[in-house]
């Protein structure tokens, strides 16, 4: 099979197209999609960012009495810098099977596969309705959706399931991990290196703090808690930058740091960080403070986002079994948007949609052509059942 012989093929070649990496406005994108669905006749709303750079689109296709099924995806794409790309990452290329460019797998090629589809979904007689949910900032810490989701908490009909097409072999995924990213500031007290027992290191003192949290880490992957069904089956802790210090010969002042944690939906970040807070504040400020009472630390949240832990029996994950024609679930290790739908919005959700996570955020991303095949294939599935008011 060929990629122009997708439904999707056209559509996915046109969102490619568009540089939507996270730190640019994703507008262009938007108000395409906004025109094509107007030109369908399926009205749609913006849910801005506080700066009118960004924005959400929410659409339904059907009746506006029930509830329906919610197709979410996220509009942004991560960086190229410094990425050795055989093609331009903006530009749909096909080879051997394979559709590359940014956001092919994360995830523009379900965003593309629901679009496709919305003629179809317009023309049809649907008993139950259809809705698209596609956010912006997902991949700088499911910021953007959060605005959507307020909205959509309150209105007295919202979806009965959220589809979020995030790749994942078209795996039914019932949970994934939650996470709690953080930044640690540390403040010493320089002074000549040679007089280094005069200072505080806040190098040094930061090091502590990140050997702590790698010995949590190894602690979580010795003796968990465990939940099997994920692909890591523990929390994990992880620091990802850090930076201090101005030159050898000065004991350096200052000094930040970031960490995660990946936490299992059911093991709560919240007495984690506490723990290294004490740790930090109770055994090793002291030492700091004795040199120099302004030395310490203090803490930022970068961001949060809650596990998904979807019940196997619920409704929904029949549902979604259904529509992509398999018995099997799994758990996944990564974030979603699905955690918040259902916990903003109280909306039940699944992860599943087309590629594979392991071709995310890295050069010559691709999403295999049979992939998408298959989506459309579930999409076809999903229109019978909404025109049949089973779903």
């Amino acid at each position: 099979m060929n990629g122009r012989d997708l439904v999707s093929y056209g559509m996915l070649r046109d969102l490619i197209a568009f540089d939507t990496t996270s730190r640019n406005s994703n507008l262009d994108l938007i108000r395409f999609v906004q025109d094509y669905l107007d030109g369908l006749g399926i009205e749609s709303e913006l849910v801005f960012d506080a700066s009118g750079t960004k924005a959400n689109l929410f659409a339904t296709i059907g009746p506006r009495d029930r509830g329906g099924v919610c197709l979410s995806g996220h509009t942004d794409v991560v960086p190229v810098d410094d990425q050795d790309w055989s093609s331009d990452p903006f530009a749909l290329a096909e080879r051997d099977g394979r559709l590359y460019g940014r956001g092919t797998a994360d995830m523009k090629g379900f965003v593309a596969a629901a679009l496709a589809f919305a003629p179809a979904f317009a023309r049809a007689p649907l008993k139950t309705p259809i809705h698209f949910a596609f956010s912006y900032d997902e991949e700088v810490g499911c910021v953007g959706v959060r605005g959507l989701l307020e909205r959509l908490r309150d209105r007295p009909i919202k979806p009965r399931l959220c589809l979020v097409g995030e790749p994942t072999n078209l795996q039914v995924i019932i949970g994934h991990k939650g996470k709690l990213a953080m930044r640690c500031h540390v403040h010493g007290h320089a002074c000549h290196s040679a007089l280094a027992p005069r200072g505080v290191n806040a190098v040094e003192y930061a090091a502590e703090v990140v050997a702590y949290l790698r010995r949590m880490g190894r602690k979580f992957q010795e003796h968990g808690p465990f939940d099997h069904d994920f692909d890591v089956p523990h929390t994990t802790v992880h620091t990802g930058w850090i930076q201090g210090g101005v030159a050898l010969n000065i004991v350096p002042t200052d000094c930040a740091f970031e960490f995660e944690f990946r936490h299992l939906p059911d093991h709560l970040p919240g007495p984690l960080l506490d723990e290294v807070r004490r740790y930090a504040h109770e055994v090793l400020e002291p030492q700091m403070k004795a040199v120099q009472p302004h030395a310490g630390f203090t803490w930022d949240e970068i961001s949060s986002t809650p596990g998904l832990d979807t019940d196997p029996a619920d409704g929904v994950v029949t549902a979604a079994k259904s529509l992509v024609g398999q018995n099997g679930h799994s758990k996944v290790a990564f974030g979603t948007e699905a955690g918040l739908f259902q916990k903003l919005a109280g909306i039940p959700a699944v992860v599943c949609g087309p590629g594979d996570i392991a071709q995310a955020h890295k050069p010559d991303e691709f999403i295999e052509i049979d992939q998408l095949a298959k989506t459309e294939a579930m999409l076809r599935r999903l229109l019978e059942a909404a025109e049949a008011g089973q779903v």
